[in-house]
């Protein structure tokens, strides 16, 4: 109980998204609804938010201008994004455990110089370009204003998409959801702007796209729905796109389960458990 409601205000005061580190907890952490876990996480996450809020303010991560509610006719297109963020979802899984494995593969290496050549490849490119590396909080906060461009979008979203899976594979601690949101915001945006272009007797704002889009994909990598939606909700205080977002995430959840591409966190859990009994076997 303890653990989650450690993870629960773990999750809320790094993403300023209290009711999401609470689902987040009751969702894909212990997977059922138990009272007692429930108000320990709820409890938890409100106490972390509130001593977070003393310092940091009260406004939301990301700020997004005011957004309109879709038309019927442009409703369509979010289920649209949802099937190409689950496809882009099973290709990060697949790209992210493939990354792991060959890292594993590189054994005659210690883990501190495997570590340490990762980070040296990605210092050189933060030397040139400073602004494709980190968390990813700037470059999701520039597809939510619509900054990018439609021809620099694919060329940020291929780097940015390798530097998180081989990062994560470096075994230096670190985690998998602020470069999600990026890459699904910048997905989304992507989309958007190719649907204003196609449709433009819609008024489609490719800024709400990209809000659907971080819901979406981080939905098809976890498959954890109502994490998303919530967590999305709140670090961009907008409700706007809550519809948009329930059809996105239906569709990013339905693609990666016809393609049986398994949730990452599973994935990981059983890479670790085989560790474990490699471990075990090899001592015996």
């Amino acid at each position: 109980m303890l653990l989650a409601a450690g993870a629960g205000a773990g999750l809320a005061t790094a993403f300023n998204a209290p009711m999401a580190g609470a689902v987040f907890v009751l969702e894909e952490l212990v997977r059922r609804f138990e009272l007692r876990i429930a108000v320990a996480a709820l409890g938890a996450s409100a106490m972390g938010i509130a001593a977070a809020r003393v310092f940091l303010g009260d406004a939301p991560d990301f700020h997004v201008d005011a957004l309109a509610y879709p038309s019927t006719e442009a409703r369509p297109l979010f289920f649209v994004l949802g099937a190409v963020a689950g496809l882009a979802a099973t290709a990060y899984n697949r790209a992210l455990l493939g990354a792991i494995a060959a890292a594993e593969r590189l054994d005659r290496l210690s883990v501190e110089l495997r570590a340490g050549l990762v980070g040296a490849a990605v210092g050189t490119l933060a030397w040139f370009a400073p602004s494709m590396v980190g968390g990813g909080d700037a470059i999701t906060q520039r597809s939510l204003a619509g900054a990018e461009t439609l021809s620099v979008l694919p060329l940020v979203f291929l780097l940015r998409f390798g530097l998180g899976t081989v990062s994560y594979a470096a075994g230096t601690p670190g985690g998998l959801f602020a470069p999600m949101l990026a890459l699904g915001a910048q997905l989304g945006l992507f989309l958007g702007l190719l649907c204003r272009l196609a449709f433009p007797d819609l008024d489609i704002q490719a800024e709400g796209f990209a809000v659907v889009g971080m819901a979406a994909f981080f939905t098809g990598v976890v498959r954890a729905p109502l994490t998303g939606i919530v967590l999305v909700t709140e670090m961009t205080a907008n409700v706007t796109m809550l519809l948009p977002m329930l059809v996105a995430c239906f569709a990013a959840m339905l693609v990666p389960t016809l393609l049986r591409n398994a949730p990452i966190y599973e994935s990981l859990r059983e890479l670790r458990g085989e560790r474990v009994l490699q471990q075990q076997t090899q001592k015996k």
